[in-house]
Protein backbone atom coordinates (compact mmCIF):
# COMPACT_ATOMS: atom_id res chain seq x y z
CA UNK A 1 0.00 0.00 0.00
CA UNK A 2 1.26 3.61 -1.37
CA UNK A 3 2.31 6.26 1.10
CA UNK A 4 2.59 9.67 0.92
CA UNK A 5 3.65 12.42 3.07
CA UNK A 6 0.94 14.87 4.47
CA UNK A 7 0.48 17.73 7.16
CA UNK A 8 -1.76 17.67 9.97
CA UNK A 9 -2.97 20.49 12.18
CA UNK A 10 -3.00 18.69 15.96
CA UNK A 11 -3.21 19.90 19.58
CA UNK A 12 0.26 19.84 21.54
CA UNK A 13 -1.92 17.58 23.90
CA UNK A 14 -3.52 15.09 21.27
CA UNK A 15 -0.22 14.70 19.75
CA UNK A 16 1.00 13.70 23.45
CA UNK A 17 -0.94 11.42 23.90
CA UNK A 18 -0.83 9.72 20.08
CA UNK A 19 3.32 9.60 21.00
CA UNK A 20 2.74 7.86 24.63
CA UNK A 21 0.41 5.43 23.19
CA UNK A 22 2.34 4.39 20.42
CA UNK A 23 5.67 4.11 22.49
CA UNK A 24 3.22 1.81 24.74
CA UNK A 25 2.08 0.00 21.26
CA UNK A 26 6.01 -0.38 20.33
CA UNK A 27 4.98 1.87 17.43
CA UNK A 28 5.35 5.57 16.09
CA UNK A 29 3.08 8.44 15.68
CA UNK A 30 2.90 8.15 11.85
CA UNK A 31 2.01 4.58 12.39
CA UNK A 32 -0.21 5.01 15.03
CA UNK A 33 -2.11 7.69 13.71
CA UNK A 34 -2.52 5.87 9.99
CA UNK A 35 -4.02 2.66 11.74
CA UNK A 36 -6.23 4.94 13.91
CA UNK A 37 -7.77 6.44 11.06
CA UNK A 38 -8.05 3.45 9.13
CA UNK A 39 -9.75 2.13 11.67
CA UNK A 40 -12.10 4.50 11.63
CA UNK A 41 -13.05 4.31 8.20
CA UNK A 42 -13.26 0.87 8.73
CA UNK A 43 -10.23 -0.10 6.24
CA UNK A 44 -7.94 -2.74 6.46
CA UNK A 45 -4.40 -2.25 5.84
CA UNK A 46 -1.30 -4.26 5.18
CA UNK A 47 -0.34 -4.09 9.19
CA UNK A 48 -4.21 -4.59 10.48
CA UNK A 49 -4.62 -8.09 7.87
CA UNK A 50 -1.42 -9.51 9.64
CA UNK A 51 -2.13 -8.88 12.94
CA UNK A 52 -5.96 -10.15 12.20
CA UNK A 53 -3.98 -13.44 10.43
CA UNK A 54 -1.58 -13.90 13.80
CA UNK A 55 -4.33 -13.44 16.01
CA UNK A 56 -5.81 -16.48 14.32
CA UNK A 57 -2.98 -18.02 14.21
CA UNK A 58 -2.82 -18.13 17.58
CA UNK A 59 -6.31 -19.29 18.24
CA UNK A 60 -5.70 -22.12 16.05
CA UNK A 61 -2.87 -23.36 17.24
CA UNK A 62 -4.08 -22.25 21.36
CA UNK A 63 -5.38 -26.18 21.56
CA UNK A 64 -1.97 -27.37 20.13
CA UNK A 65 -0.24 -28.61 23.15
CA UNK A 66 3.20 -28.73 21.23
CA UNK A 67 3.37 -25.55 19.35
CA UNK A 68 2.89 -21.91 21.79
CA UNK A 69 2.59 -18.88 19.73
CA UNK A 70 3.50 -15.56 20.19
CA UNK A 71 3.27 -12.40 18.87
CA UNK A 72 4.10 -8.80 19.82
CA UNK A 73 1.51 -5.71 18.95
CA UNK A 74 1.93 -4.57 15.43
CA UNK A 75 4.81 -6.44 14.82
CA UNK A 76 5.03 -8.44 11.36
CA UNK A 77 6.55 -11.27 12.45
CA UNK A 78 5.08 -13.95 15.30
CA UNK A 79 6.97 -17.11 16.82
CA UNK A 80 6.39 -20.74 17.96
CA UNK A 81 8.03 -22.38 20.56
CA UNK A 82 8.17 -26.04 20.25
CA UNK A 83 9.87 -28.82 22.29
CA UNK A 84 11.77 -31.66 21.07
CA UNK A 85 11.44 -34.92 22.31
CA UNK A 86 15.30 -35.49 22.52
CA UNK A 87 17.50 -35.78 25.58
CA UNK A 88 17.38 -32.59 27.43
CA UNK A 89 14.74 -30.91 25.69
CA UNK A 90 15.79 -28.73 23.29
CA UNK A 91 13.15 -25.78 22.07
CA UNK A 92 12.72 -25.18 18.17
CA UNK A 93 11.33 -22.21 17.40
CA UNK A 94 9.29 -21.44 14.15
CA UNK A 95 9.25 -17.52 13.05
CA UNK A 96 6.76 -16.38 10.19
CA UNK A 97 7.21 -13.02 8.73
CA UNK A 98 4.16 -11.75 6.23
CA UNK A 99 4.94 -9.10 4.26
CA UNK A 100 3.58 -5.70 4.03
CA UNK A 101 3.67 -5.52 -0.04
CA UNK A 102 2.88 -8.81 -1.77
CA UNK A 103 4.08 -10.15 -5.12
CA UNK A 104 4.62 -13.71 -5.18
CA UNK A 105 5.19 -14.59 -1.62
CA UNK A 106 3.35 -13.91 0.76
CA UNK A 107 6.53 -14.30 3.41
CA UNK A 108 8.82 -16.78 4.95
CA UNK A 109 9.16 -19.30 7.37
CA UNK A 110 11.80 -19.56 9.69
CA UNK A 111 13.09 -22.37 11.88
CA UNK A 112 15.54 -21.50 14.47
CA UNK A 113 17.21 -25.00 16.81
CA UNK A 114 19.94 -24.01 19.26
CA UNK A 115 21.87 -27.14 20.24
CA UNK A 116 25.63 -27.89 21.55
CA UNK A 117 24.85 -31.38 20.12
CA UNK A 118 26.46 -32.34 17.01
CA UNK A 119 24.34 -35.44 16.55
CA UNK A 120 21.31 -33.59 16.88
CA UNK A 121 22.39 -30.62 14.05
CA UNK A 122 23.52 -33.10 11.62
CA UNK A 123 19.92 -35.12 12.01
CA UNK A 124 17.92 -32.07 12.11
CA UNK A 125 19.83 -30.87 8.76
CA UNK A 126 18.92 -34.44 6.81
CA UNK A 127 15.57 -33.53 7.76
CA UNK A 128 15.75 -30.07 6.62
CA UNK A 129 17.23 -31.23 2.96
CA UNK A 130 14.67 -34.38 3.36
CA UNK A 131 12.06 -31.89 3.47
CA UNK A 132 13.02 -29.47 0.47
CA UNK A 133 13.63 -32.95 -1.45
CA UNK A 134 9.80 -34.02 -0.68
CA UNK A 135 8.33 -30.82 -1.52
CA UNK A 136 10.30 -30.66 -4.48
CA UNK A 137 8.72 -34.09 -5.54
CA UNK A 138 4.94 -33.77 -4.21
CA UNK A 139 4.01 -30.01 -4.69
CA UNK A 140 6.92 -27.97 -7.02
CA UNK A 141 5.14 -29.48 -10.37
CA UNK A 142 1.93 -28.21 -9.16
CA UNK A 143 2.92 -24.49 -8.20
CA UNK A 144 2.85 -21.33 -10.62
CA UNK A 145 5.95 -19.84 -7.72
CA UNK A 146 8.84 -20.96 -7.24
CA UNK A 147 9.54 -21.21 -3.53
CA UNK A 148 12.97 -20.15 -1.98
CA UNK A 149 14.89 -22.24 0.41
CA UNK A 150 17.85 -21.57 2.49
CA UNK A 151 19.90 -23.38 5.39
CA UNK A 152 22.45 -21.89 7.71
CA UNK A 153 24.02 -23.07 10.93
CA UNK A 154 21.09 -23.48 12.96
CA UNK A 155 18.33 -21.97 10.38
CA UNK A 156 15.98 -23.30 8.16
CA UNK A 157 14.09 -20.85 6.33
CA UNK A 158 11.55 -21.35 3.65
CA UNK A 159 8.95 -18.45 1.53
CA UNK A 160 5.22 -19.08 1.80
CA UNK A 161 2.72 -18.18 -0.67
CA UNK A 162 -0.86 -19.00 -1.41
CA UNK A 163 -1.93 -20.64 -4.91
CA UNK A 164 -3.16 -17.98 -7.53
CA UNK A 165 -2.94 -14.55 -7.33
CA UNK A 166 -6.38 -13.87 -5.69
CA UNK A 167 -6.88 -12.53 -2.19
CA UNK A 168 -7.36 -14.88 0.40
CA UNK A 169 -9.78 -14.20 3.57
CA UNK A 170 -7.65 -14.02 6.62
CA UNK A 171 -9.13 -16.97 7.62
CA UNK A 172 -7.63 -19.30 5.25
CA UNK A 173 -4.19 -17.67 5.53
CA UNK A 174 -3.68 -18.42 8.85
CA UNK A 175 -5.43 -21.70 8.35
CA UNK A 176 -3.14 -22.88 5.37
CA UNK A 177 -0.09 -22.07 7.97
CA UNK A 178 -1.24 -23.50 10.94
CA UNK A 179 -1.39 -26.80 9.36
CA UNK A 180 1.60 -26.35 7.46
CA UNK A 181 3.37 -25.66 10.93
CA UNK A 182 1.41 -28.63 12.70
CA UNK A 183 2.86 -31.04 9.93
CA UNK A 184 6.06 -29.86 10.01
CA UNK A 185 6.57 -29.84 13.32
CA UNK A 186 5.21 -33.16 13.70
CA UNK A 187 7.49 -35.06 11.16
CA UNK A 188 10.53 -33.57 12.27
CA UNK A 189 10.22 -34.84 15.47
CA UNK A 190 8.82 -38.22 14.29
CA UNK A 191 12.36 -37.73 12.09
CA UNK A 192 14.40 -36.70 15.12
CA UNK A 193 13.24 -39.98 17.57
CA UNK A 194 14.00 -42.37 15.05
CA UNK A 195 10.14 -43.03 14.19
CA UNK A 196 9.93 -42.02 10.80
CA UNK A 197 12.05 -43.44 7.83
CA UNK A 198 12.23 -40.85 5.08
CA UNK A 199 9.82 -42.75 3.09
CA UNK A 200 7.20 -42.58 6.20
CA UNK A 201 7.67 -38.53 6.06
CA UNK A 202 6.86 -39.09 2.44
CA UNK A 203 3.68 -40.77 2.84
CA UNK A 204 2.66 -38.76 5.91
CA UNK A 205 3.28 -35.46 3.66
CA UNK A 206 1.41 -37.45 1.06
CA UNK A 207 -1.14 -38.37 3.02
CA UNK A 208 -1.79 -34.37 4.22
CA UNK A 209 -2.02 -33.11 0.88
CA UNK A 210 -4.61 -35.41 0.01
CA UNK A 211 -6.80 -34.46 2.82
CA UNK A 212 -7.28 -31.13 1.17
CA UNK A 213 -4.73 -28.73 2.97
CA UNK A 214 -3.62 -26.05 0.90
CA UNK A 215 -0.31 -26.14 -0.69
CA UNK A 216 2.14 -23.29 0.43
Amino acid sequence: MKKTLYSLMLSDDVVRAVDALAHRMGTNRSALVNQILAEYTDMVTPERRVQDIFRQIGEILGADTDLVPFVAPNAMTMSMKSSLQYRYRPTVKYSVELYRDREEALGELSVVFRTQSRELLDAMGDFFRLWKQVEDELIAPHKSYATDYALYPGRFTRTIALPGRRDYATGDVAAAISAYVQLFDRLMKGYLAGNMAPRDVESEYLAWLRAGNTIL
